[in-house]
């Protein structure tokens, strides 16, 4: 899946990577996608509550080798 910007939250434990998140997705455009990659096992749920709270869209996620890939569109 295409991304426009990536996060690599790799090695984070909760709640940095949606703190990360949250960062550099207010410097977006609405529509542009962020890939986060992370590790901590908290974050699948984390990611998801917080994208759907914000009012973004969590597209997809995938997990490879213990690492979490979230692709999520602003909304």
């Amino acid at each position: 899946m295409e991304s426009n910007k990536v996060l690599d939250a790799k090695g984070l434990a909760c709640p940095m990577p949606v703190v990360r998140a949250r960062k550099v997705m207010k410097e977006m455009e609405v529509g542009e996608v962020l890939e986060i990659l992370a590790t901590d096992k908290g974050s699948v749920a984390d990611l998801a509550a917080w994208s759907k709270s914000g009012g973004h869209d969590l597209v997809k996620h995938t997990e490879e080798a213990g690492v979490f890939t979230f692709w999520i569109r602003k909304g």
